[in-house]
């Protein structure tokens, strides 16, 4: 691959990062301390038992989405090592070259859209 297409690549990836980690840290910020911030609360009412569950369901969302998330940043900072490395582009299974419009559409992919496949008829 041209080092052109590459630094696009690169510059590609580092802006997905960076959308991640800004969602990660929003996310961290505000769904995961929402209950502790309403401690504070002047009423004396208690908090009612639906607003706990309603508030669990939120957290094990959030926790559900920053697990996702962060196995994506996982993937990108893989790739950034790729890059870095040389081995960028090429299948981690067969060698073969990973398809540019493949990469376009997933800049942190493994594997060739055929070893792909594969792997997702295998269930893995």
């Amino acid at each position: 691959m041209k080092e052109t297409t590459l630094e696009k690549f690169k510059g590609k990836l580092l802006v997905m990062r960076k959308r991640l980690v800004g969602e990660l840290d929003n996310i961290r910020s505000n769904s995961l301390s929402r209950r502790e911030d309403a401690a504070g609360d002047l009423s004396d009412m208690p908090i009612h038992m639906a607003d706990l569950g309603s508030d669990n369901y939120e957290k094990e969302f959030a926790v559900d989405i920053i697990e996702s998330e962060q196995k994506e940043l996982n993937e990108i900072d893989a790739a950034l090592g790729r890059l870095a490395d040389g081995s960028f582009g090429v299948c981690e299974v067969c060698d073969a070259s990973i398809g540019y419009k493949r990469l376009q559409a997933v800049p942190f992919a493994r594997l060739c859209i055929e070893c792909k496949r594969r792997e997702e008829e295998e269930g893995g």
